[in-house]
């Protein structure tokens, strides 16, 4: 607890494990959205949706993880 008081620990990377879930239901509530409530072009754009969502969410998530992970690794460095 003193570490994430005194931001001596980040507190974000935590959270976004929580963000990528939140963002996967996101996709999946939007995809299922469009395959039912139009023809056949919504369907395959309901199935694009939750694919690209997916995947977008992702790599959204892994660039912001890989941030902290530089963050980290500086650090490391600076206490050397």
């Amino acid at each position: 607890m003193r570490d994430i008081l005194f931001l001596d620990s980040m507190l974000t990377p935590k959270i976004i494990t929580l963000v990528y879930w939140l963002l996967l239901g996101a996709a999946l509530v939007s995809g299922l959205g469009m395959m039912f409530t139009g023809g056949f072009g919504s369907f395959l754009m309901g199935i694009f949706t939750m694919l690209a969502g997916a995947v977008g969410a992702r790599i959204w998530c892994e660039l912001l993880i890989v941030l902290f992970k530089i963050n980290e690794n500086m650090k490391k460095l600076a206490d050397q």
